[in-house]
């Protein structure tokens, strides 16, 4: 059994109408979410063994401010420039790539594909995982190459629900 758990990267600033989409940082209540969600993936006990994360600004401090309250080593995080923006069809690509000793993968990345994939993985209709949502499923295989849908939805949390 595999569990996967996806992220959307948490809310980012629009300050800046002249960056590029790529650079764009954390806003101040991305800031505040992004820890928020690991401290409550921590008390579900989640120890991550890998993290895949969209090299886009945004998505790479959601994934330290994770990392960082799961006790995740920052610089065990792997970056790929293919999971921005990436279509679910992309995101399964790189998860399948994943070496199968890895038990627990975090995936940090982009709307609509993080969402989209979600959906297809474990037949759900969540309509929009919101920034900072974390989607965590199950999977009844050993290998990240057969990864794909039958997945069984575990949960479904993002920084406005109430707890």
């Amino acid at each position: 059994m595999k569990k996967l758990i996806l992220i959307r990267h948490a809310k980012s600033s629009w300050d800046d109408p002249g960056a590029r989409d790529f650079d764009r940082e954390l806003n101040g209540r991305g800031v505040h979410d992004a820890p928020e969600m690991g401290r409550r993936l921590a008390a579900k006990n989640v120890h991550p063994d890998a993290f895949l994360v969209s090299t886009a600004n945004r998505a790479r401090a959601t994934a330290s401010l994770i990392a960082s309250e799961l006790g995740f080593p920052e610089q065990e995080i792997q970056f790929r420039n293919e999971l921005y923006l990436a279509s679910p069809a992309e995101i399964l690509k790189q998860i399948s790539q994943v070496p199968d000793q890895i038990q627990t993968l975090v995936v940090v990345a982009h709307n609509p594909g993080i969402t989209e994939l979600a959906n297809r993985m474990a037949r759900t209709c969540i309509n929009n995982i919101p920034t900072g949502g974390v989607v965590m499923m199950q999977m009844p295989v050993e290998q990240w190459q057969a990864a794909g849908s039958g997945a069984v939805l575990l949960d479904f949390d993002y920084p406005k629900k109430q707890q």
